[in-house]
């Protein structure tokens, strides 16, 4: 390392920087390496064009802050721990939104399943119902064939009596039959249309909650390494 002039370090670093092949995380890792890198790596005019790299839209807002910070490198640490915070911050507002979707479209498929069931609990009534009145009408017409005509005058006076006729009641429930079939077939189609939204939206928070180092971590023993970078890292930047 000492071969090469601190100079020709700054300007190799430099070229890294302008080409987007030195990130901040590799100029930390190379300024814990030995003395002499850190200094060179702790350079301003590094830090300055990292800032104006990676936050290239709050540069000059950036660069109105510097009074009150010691280097470039202490303000490109606040301006990411500020940049980290607000992503973390606008990630947690997204899980949440989608966790708010999965628990509507939980609430709406019991819902379905709810009125569904009331709606086969209808058609199976009406269809029982529409069964007897046909077995009536059927046991009627049989019987008006052998009964003597008393018989057929007094039963004919009975079903004059009856406030609603056979055949119309027969009618009514033919047609609340279909609605119920209606009914019972919208009910699927809303419940096939939720349980895919709300699989697409489980699917969606599973991708969002992923993280391979936390799930590596879980199935490892020992010290977390995804820790032990983080501090060095914030050493770094210290």
């Amino acid at each position: 390392m000492s071969v090469l002039p601190d100079e020709l370090w700054r300007r190799i670093f430099e070229i890294g920087i302008r080409c987007s092949k030195l990130t901040y995380r590799d100029l930390c890792c190379i300024s814990i390496s030995c003395r002499s890198l850190k200094t060179v790596a702790s350079d301003d005019e590094l830090w300055t064009a990292l800032l104006s790299s990676d936050f290239p839209a709050k540069f000059q807002s950036s660069l109105s802050d510097f009074t009150s910070s010691p280097s470039f490198k202490t303000l490109y640490r606040d301006r990411f721990v500020r940049d980290r915070d607000r992503k973390l911050l606008a990630h947690r507002r997204a899980v949440l939104r989608i966790e708010s979707q999965i628990a509507q479209s939980a609430i709406k498929i019991k819902t379905i399943r709810i009125r569904s069931g009331q709606e086969v609990k209808k058609f199976n009534a009406t269809l029982a119902e529409l069964s007897n009145l046909q077995d009536a009408r059927r046991s009627s017409v049989a019987l008006n064939v052998w009964q003597p005509e008393v018989i057929r005058g007094w039963q004919k006076q009975i079903v004059e009596q009856c406030v609603v006729p056979i055949e119309s009641r027969i009618n009514a429930l033919e047609m609340e039959l279909k609605l119920c079939e209606q009914q019972i077939d919208g009910f699927n189609r809303d419940y096939k249309d939720e349980k895919r939204k709300l699989d697409a939206a489980k699917e969606q928070l599973a991708y969002m909650k992923y993280h391979p180092l936390q799930d590596q971590g879980s199935k490892r023993t020992g010290v977390d390494q995804s820790n032990i970078t983080r501090k060095k890292l914030k050493k770094c930047f210290n």
